[in-house]
């Protein structure tokens, strides 16, 4: 059987030559909608994948193949495969004639190759027939494709509508209901707010701002901001109004005083912001105002209780360091300044005696007539401590006003202070220190002023003392020695020379005296004068006395044991502070030396300065008695320094007399000064009668050995006949003497 157009025709069950059967119906459909498949997909919108696209288009392949052989012939079927594939996202514009280049080129072949089913209502087709009718269908699907694509759009189009209608009301609400809003939080609002013109004309404010300011009457019609100006707002705050009104900047934020029209101060936390247009040109300005006077007012009283003395209301070291530390801060080019560091002397005494109450009255009087001296701008008065002032003046002539303001503050504080019927005196001390910004700092400043005003202390009191870079460095020398003291002990930097006693009548070595010396890690070797009375107001002159005691016994008892007990044993002289006089344990330390070391105490001499008994009562005495009595000589050294009665000596359980140096520098050179001479036989005179040796100091030549061997002195020291030296060199010069 052929077709209409003499083809041959696609019968079911009909085979190829070689007898491979044909293909069916779904086969040729299934081809088709994987050739439409791939030729829609990448051109369509759709979100599923190119599997299930296939799937979605196979039914679709039916119904047109179906519409094609269907009789009587009908395109609703296309019209609505161009409905479905609207739906399936096929929208894009490139979609539609990819979708009928696809039906027209494979549509007709599927369908008439295929086996048609037994199904009513098909027959075969001519080709030309069925050309017919595939564009038939094509214009059928392209229709029902662009009228569900136009149902589409205005579906979309209404949704839009609807949304924007809605969007519309939802707006509108929003904004009265932000405007209600807004009113509510204007009018209620605690903080101050208002809204002004570029310009600066007040346009608006709520209650929280009028009531600010006093009431409404102050924002009167035509009140313009730039009238709010105060002489103390901050620098700069024009220029920052200046850049906001022009657009350069959106806000700015200042703590501003404003006058009322009462004439009161009122101070708020101002936030001004610019209001913008909707193409962002400048508009409006909004003001944000919180009343902070009672905050500012604690913030200044906690300020000034931070930095003013409680007691006499001047500034207290705090103020003074951040004034100082500006003045140190100005720069090279400023001007020269001065501070002087003034301390009470012996306040201490008037609160241990008269109490505190006393004490700080006397301070409030001190410090009224201290600020009568300082009244100039320039200058500033501090009270920094118990009894401690300062003050600073600054200009040109920093020293000479320094000066001139430390003079001043002395003949104010002349008068005695009337205090519950008591005339106090007061008495100060003062260091002045001058300087230039960028070449001292504030530590040195302090530290150069502190040692200055030591000085004036350390010279009497009650004077002022300019500061000298010399002078501080040997305070400062004398500081670092101290504070080296008590290690210096431990890791025996102490060492001990010996200068020999000479027996005038024979030149004989009789002993020595015990010289200790420091041998400091930085200065080198210090003499007992450059570090004994540092040991002494340190305390720590006990535990050095002691220990030089110690080594000096040893030492005496190994002289002792070297001579083999041959001849008069070496005596060995040991000096005592006042500090170990009046230690409690004198006695039982001496006694415990001696027996330690095994010497008799007949080797032992304590030597004792006059000065440091004059005046003793018998308590002070009590351990010097119990040495003597023991065997231990006691001589009283720089005889003839003091002011004590010479009939005194009887009193003093003393075996020496060692007389200073200063009565006989004159018998140096013949002939001999005769008032030394006299002075000299007078006390020798005096001394034997109430059976004391004398002991010489100092003596330098071979005349002045002569003159003094003639008056009938006993035992001599000094350079002519040794310098303090070691140990061994004592023994050499006392096996000489044996020899």
């Amino acid at each position: 059987m052929t077709s209409e157009s003499g083809g041959p025709r696609c019968d079911r069950g009909a085979g190829d030559a070689a007898g491979h059967p044909a293909p069916t119906e779904n086969d040729q459909l299934r081809r088709f909608a994987g050739i439409w498949c791939r030729a829609v997909h990448p051109l369509a919108a759709t979100t599923m994948t190119p599997d299930e696209f296939e799937v979605y288009l196979l039914p679709l392949a039916h119904r047109l193949s179906a519409a094609l052989r269907g009789s009587p012939f009908d395109t609703e079927a296309a019209y609505a495969v161009g409905a479905a594939l609207v739906n399936a996202q096929c929208t894009e514009p490139e979609a539609l004639p990819a979708i009928l280049g696809v039906i027209d080129a494979h549509l007709v072949s599927c369908s008439s190759s295929a086996e048609l089913p037994d199904a009513p209502g098909h027959e075969p087709l001519a080709e030309e027939d069925a050309r017919a009718r595939c564009v038939r269908l094509q214009h059928a699907l392209a229709a029902g494709f662009v009228r569900e694509l136009r149902k589409c759009e205005r579906d979309e189009q209404e949704a839009i509508s609807r949304a924007a209608l809605a969007a519309r009301t939802e707006a509108e609400k929003a904004l009265h209901a932000s405007e209600a809003k807004f009113q509510a939080v204007f009018e209620g609002a605690v903080i101050g707010v208002g809204i002004a013109g570029l310009d600066g004309e007040v346009l608006v404010v709520n209650d929280a701002m009028a009531r600010m300011f006093g009431g409404m009457d102050f924002f009167r019609p035509g009140r313009n901001v730039t009238e709010f100006v105060h002489p103390d707002d901050v620098p700069g705050a024009h220029e920052l109004y200046r850049e906001l009104v022009s657009g350069e900047r959106d806000h700015f934020r200042i703590e501003k005083p404003h006058y009322r029209d009462d004439g009161s101060e009122l101070w708020t936390n101002l936030t001004v912001t610019l209001l913008r247009d909707s193409s962002g040109a400048p508009q409006y300005q909004l003001a944000l105002a919180e009343d902070i006077t009672e905050h500012r007012q604690l913030r200044e009283r906690l300020r000034y209780e931070a930095t003013h003395d409680e007691l006499t209301g001047l500034p207290n070291r705090t103020l003074f360091l951040e004034r100082l530390d500006q003045v140190l801060a100005a720069g090279a080019d400023a001007e020269r300044f001065g501070v002087c560091y003034l301390d009470l002397d012996g306040f201490k005494a008037v609160n241990d005696s008269l109490g505190h109450v006393v004490g700080d009255r006397m301070l409030k009087a001190v410090a009224e007539r201290l600020q009568r001296c300082v009244k100039a701008p320039d200058e500033l008065l501090a009270r920094v401590g118990g009894d401690e002032f300062l003050a600073l003046v600054t200009g040109p002539a920093a020293q000479a006003d320094g000066a001139g303001l430390a003079r001043r503050m002395l003949a104010a504080l002349a008068e005695p202070v009337r205090i519950e019927g008591r005339e106090l005196r007061v008495r100060a001390s003062i260091g002045v220190v001058d300087g230039r910004a960028g070449e001292i700092g504030r530590a040195e400043v302090l530290r150069s002023a502190d040692i200055t005003m030591y000085r004036a202390k350390a010279a009497g009191g009650n004077r002022y003392e300019i500061a000298d870079a010399d002078s501080n460095a040997r305070v400062i020398a004398r500081h670092s020695l101290t504070n080296g003291l008590p290690s210096a002990l431990e890791k025996g930097e102490f060492f001990i020379e010996y200068q020999p006693l000479v027996r005038l009548t024979d030149g004989t070595v009789r002993g020595a005296e015990a010289l200790v010396r420091w041998l400091h890690p930085v200065h080198g070797v210090l003499g007992p004068d450059q570090f004994i009375p540092l040991a002494e107001d340190t305390g720590l002159i006990v535990p050095l006395g002691r220990w030089v005691l110690e080594q000096a016994a040893r030492q005496a008892r190994e002289w002792r044991d070297a001579a083999d007990d041959e001849g008069e044993p070496l005596r060995v002289n040991v000096n005592l502070s006042p500090c170990q006089l009046s230690h409690p344990t004198l006695v039982s330390d001496t006694v415990a030396v001696l027996e330690s070391a095994g010497l008799c105490p007949s080797a032992l001499c304590l030597e004792v300065t006059e000065n440091d008994l004059i005046g003793a009562d018998e308590s002070a005495l009590r351990p010097l008695r119990q040495l003597a009595d023991l065997g231990v000589d006691i001589a009283l050294d720089d005889f003839g320094t003091g002011y004590s009665n010479l009939s005194y000596l009887r009193r003093l359980p003393v075996s020496q007399l060692k007389l200073d140096r200063s009565f006989t520098r004159g018998m140096q050179r013949a002939p001999a000064d005769p008032v030394d001479v006299k002075i000299v036989e007078g006390i020798v005179s005096l001394a034997h009668t109430l059976d004391l040796a004398v002991t010489v100091e100092g003596v330098e030549t071979a005349v002045q050995a002569e003159h003094l061997r003639g008056l009938g002195c006993d035992t001599a020291q000094g350079w002519y006949y040794a310098r303090p030296g070691p140990p061994e060199r004592l023994h050499t010069l006392a096996l000489a003497d044996a020899s």
